[in-house]
């Protein structure tokens, strides 16, 4: 069982971020100084919590804002710990909200693409919805074909999570608990999930996730946020560049299950090692349905935060990275999404998600790290989205 032990700060983080970035080999830069926007005299870093609606059954909903010193924002509610926007400066220094998401909590309810939010218990697909535990057999709700996808019917991104604000010295954030009964989902075991988004004057969100149970069970938690660094909804991430720190992906079939083959991608279109637009091999890709949709290995040791993407839009200067303690990173194009009010009004290809996780199926491939959560342990990933702008 991979454990991680350490709770990290923002201050540690920054710290261990900054290490990362000279080991890397520029990847990842260094974060950038703190700096007030043109209108930012006097910003300081605050967190502010507004009456968001009512669910159908009848829980209030809260939604938070928080905002740096920078003038970045991102907003989120505790209906799945859901982020309803980021919003960053170009080169010229107009913010714009990258994270595509709806405008009302019922279209939040609904939610086919998954916007924005927590996916749990277990993020991603499981075989034929199966696993077996001590040599019991549970079977999960099959709701992506004959596959599991993303926890069931109703993930975590459909639960209300108790909410706090956090405001510390050197970040602001919110702090979400979720206890999962025994049997919910007919996953074993009572999961107490506590998951803290924070937001500092590095323009880094951070995201950090700790669970309990009081069974044996399987865990694997992600934010399915969607990304399109233009801030324009209408237009698709074929221009985007990105780069991976991952030497290998994982072999799917067509139902996107992982054969538990560990593919080299040089010389392949699955090979980002060095920037390539997401666009430039797309149509090469061969899963059945037009894009990426696969599961890389980051490069590193599993359990430290360490570099896994960089977005570059060239239009707008706009800068993504991600680093993460998961042992892998998911890339998926928004290849279902569908112009339509469903799908938030974007194209297919209209925004991208780097969904750091455990990889998909561990409980039924023993080779992939171990995805298992005993009494007395305790799950614990951390995630660090930064943004910044390219000259």
């Amino acid at each position: 069982m991979i454990v991680f032990s350490r709770r990290w700060s923002v201050p540690a983080l920054a710290g261990l971020m900054m290490a990362v970035a000279v080991a890397s080999g520029g990847l990842v830069a260094a974060p950038p100084k703190p700096q007030d926007s043109p209108t930012g005299a006097g910003r300081m870093l605050t967190v502010r919590s507004d009456e968001y609606g009512t669910t159908k059954d009848g829980q209030a909903i809260t939604h938070f804002t928080l905002t740096n010193r920078n003038g970045m924002e991102v907003g989120l509610i505790n209906f799945g710990g859901i982020l309803t926007k980021v919003s960053t400066p170009d080169r010229d220094g107009t913010f714009k909200n990258i994270n595509l998401g709806f405008k009302t909590l019922a279209e939040y309810e609904a939610n086919k693409p998954y916007f924005g939010g927590l996916c749990g218990r277990f993020a991603n697909r499981i075989a034929n919805g199966r696993f077996t535990l001590d040599g019991k057999t549970y079977q999960l709700a099959q709701n992506n074909g004959n596959h599991h996808l993303h926890g069931g019917v109703t993930s975590f991104i459909k639960r209300v999570w108790t909410a706090e604000p956090i405001r510390e010295q050197e970040a602001v954030g919110v702090r979400l608990t979720y206890v999962s009964p025994d049997g919910e989902e007919n996953y074993p075991g009572t999961l107490t999930s506590v998951v803290e988004y924070r937001l500092n004057d590095a323009n880094e969100l951070s995201i950090t996730y700790a669970a309990t149970t009081d069974k044996p069970t399987i865990l694997n938690l992600t934010n399915h946020a969607y990304w399109n660094l233009s801030g324009e909804v209408g237009g698709t991430i074929l221009d985007h560049e990105l780069t991976l720190a991952a030497d290998t992906y994982l072999e799917i079939d067509e139902g996107a299950i992982p054969s538990g083959r560990k593919v080299p991608v040089a010389g392949t279109c699955m090979d980002f090692k060095t920037p390539h637009t997401i666009g430039e091999r797309i149509t090469q890709t061969t899963n059945g349905y037009g894009g990426y949709d696969h599961c890389y290995v980051v490069n590193g040791e599993i359990g430290k935060l360490r570099p896994a993407a960089r977005v570059v839009h060239p239009a707008t200067g706009r800068v993504m990275e991600v680093l993460t303690t998961e042992p892998g990173i998911q890339l998926y194009t928004g290849n279902y999404l569908e112009g339509t009010p469903e799908t938030g009004n974007a194209p297919k290809q209209g925004a991208f998600c780097l969904e750091a996780q455990h990889l998909p199926d561990s409980p039924n491939r023993p080779e992939f790290p171990t995805t298992r959560l005993n009494p007395g342990e305790t799950y614990r990933q951390t995630t660090v989205h930064r943004f910044s702008v390219a000259k």
